[in-house]
């Protein structure tokens, strides 16, 4: 005798009031982490006039926080599983709350990125615990499908706010304010959080094992460092070394996976086509996404002539259509079938970067970008059923696996759309600098934003004409890397309905399968 399956429409399965003022407050440190990754490129021009770093320290002070997201996600959520993760949330919270103080009045760059490096640590406990919470808070597949929308879309209000918030605070009181910003959400979370969010924890979970941590956090850190170098110089030994470094500790750990009683991350769950092929397609939406919001972030800025203020204004529509996608998602879940949606959204966003490649003008880049709401139901569908495809008590380790394929998915894309870009722009240059001096020609010929400082070396009529070139040649790598993009999703979508497809038939002759023989 077997029990009967669950009503999803059981009354029992209902989230209360608390669970979706939870999911309120849930949504803040969400939105505080997104606004970091984002609000810090508005502060350089005044940071560095006051701290004065080098070029060295200025690009960790930007990358530091990233790299140890990206490091600690895999840790952070087996810990969540193992101690509490609503009590990792909360510690991660206080701890950014303190590192955000100690970055904002930072007297030296050596400061600022230990600081950097700590909030990033902390930032790694807010997207594993949050996401793994919201699985248990929320047992209804309606209503968990959007909690995990909403959830997405507080990282899309940050990532907005970011530069609205971020260009005034920096306009009114100095950079210090980016970081003191995100302090009172984190106060009213550790206000709010032990009254409205239940505590969830593996009651049979070991001991973390320090060894798998430390290999995740150093194959993590090598190949997000490695695509980062890739991204400014090209690939060389001092990319591909650490990539591959990266990739061969994976090995390392995924091999300790398998010989521990109590893994970090359960191998059982890569079993599951539907969960890989997620995976996939999840890092491919990511990929897609960042590579093409970091190129259009430099195309409103340095070929428009926008102010970062002024640019993260008129990004605004394309956030607000995101946002209005995370609302409607549940509800097209559930008259449209997933395979169907995730095609869909992939076909979508294949069209957005059509308008991209083909738009002239700013508004036609504006407009068409639009089209790219079509990310909303893949990335929400994709989180939701790599997460709930874990059992409950290792919900925290599904949520950072999640995590961990989003910003290594978004590094790649930075990496390789990044370095396509960069690589058409110095091959269409290379004709315009040769009659230059040296050293304008050195700066000019590596990224439109050096041409753009360069050319003031120069006389009006021919740095104007320069220009003119550079900003043709950053056109040229962004068209292509939108065709690259564009052509990308279509394959993806085209894979996507057959694998998924396959993968629903196999289940559903598993399913008569087991009838059969429990009739016989």
């Amino acid at each position: 005798m077997h029990s009967p399956a669950l009503d999803a429409s059981d009354p029992s399965l209902k989230a209360t009031r608390r669970e979706w003022i939870g999911l309120a407050v849930i949504a803040l440190p969400c939105m505080v982490y997104s606004m970091d990754l984002t609000v810090l490129n508005l502060a350089i021009p005044s940071l560095t006039a006051e701290l004065r770093p080098s070029a060295s320290q200025l690009l960790w002070i930007i990358d530091i926080y990233g790299f140890m997201v990206a490091g600690f996600l895999m840790i952070m959520g087996g810990l969540g599983d193992r101690v509490g993760r609503r009590k990792v949330l909360l510690l991660g919270a206080a701890a950014f709350s303190a590192m955000s103080v100690v970055a904002a009045f930072s007297k030296s760059a050596q400061t600022l990125i230990l600081a950097r490096a700590a909030l990033g640590i902390a930032g790694a406990t807010l997207a594993p615990s949050t996401l793994s919470l919201i699985t248990n808070m929320f047992r209804d597949p309606q209503e968990r499908t959007f909690a995990v929308s909403m959830w997405i879309s507080a990282f899309s209000a940050g990532a907005i706010i970011g530069p609205l918030v971020g260009g005034a605070l920096i306009q009114s009181f100095g950079w210090g304010s980016v970081f003191i910003a995100g302090v009172p959400v984190m106060v009213l979370l550790l206000v709010l959080g032990p009254a409205l969010l239940p505590e969830y924890r593996d009651p049979s979970a070991g001991r973390l094992d320090l060894a798998s941590a430390l290999l995740s956090l150093a194959a993590v850190l090598c190949v997000i460092y490695g695509l980062k170098r890739a991204a400014e110089a090209g690939f060389g030994p001092d990319s591909v070394g650490p990539m591959a470094a990266g990739l061969a500790l994976a090995l390392l750990f995924l091999r300790r996976q398998a010989t521990l009683e109590d893994p970090l991350i359960d191998l059982a769950l890569f079993r599951s086509r539907q969960l890989n092929m997620a995976l996939c397609i999840n890092m491919l939406g990511v990929f897609f996404m960042f590579g093409s919001f970091i190129l259009l972030g430099q195309y409103y800025q340095l070929v428009v002539g926008l102010t970062p203020l002024d640019a993260g204004l008129w990004s605004t529509p394309s956030a607000i259509a995101f946002t209005a996608g995370s609302f409607a998602t549940p509800a097209l879940a559930h008259r449209i079938k997933p395979v169907n949606l995730l095609a869909g959204g992939l076909i979508i966003a294949g069209i957005g970067f059509v308008g991209l490649a083909l738009a002239s003008g700013f508004y036609g880049v504006l407009l068409s970008s639009l089209l790219l709401v079509g990310f909303t139901p893949v990335i929400a569908l994709t989180t939701e059923i790599i997460v709930t495809s874990a059992p409950s008590e290792r919900a925290g380790a599904a949520s950072a696996l999640s995590e961990t394929a989003n910003e290594l998915g978004g590094a790649l894309g930075i990496g390789v759309l990044g370095s396509l870009g960069t690589l058409i722009y110095r091959a269409k240059m290379a004709g315009v600098i040769a009659g230059l001096p040296s050293d304008v020609a050195r700066v000019a010929g590596a990224t439109l934003g050096g041409a753009a400082e360069a050319v003031k070396l120069l006389p009006a009529e021919q740095a104007e004409r320069t220009l003119s070139a550079a900003r043709d040649a950053f056109c040229a790598g962004f068209q292509a890397s939108a065709w690259l993009g564009a052509l990308g999703l279509f394959g993806a979508a085209l894979v996507t309905k057959m694998a998924l497809k396959e993968a629903q038939s196999g289940s559903a002759e598993g399913a008569d399968e087991k009838a059969r023989s429990a009739v016989a």
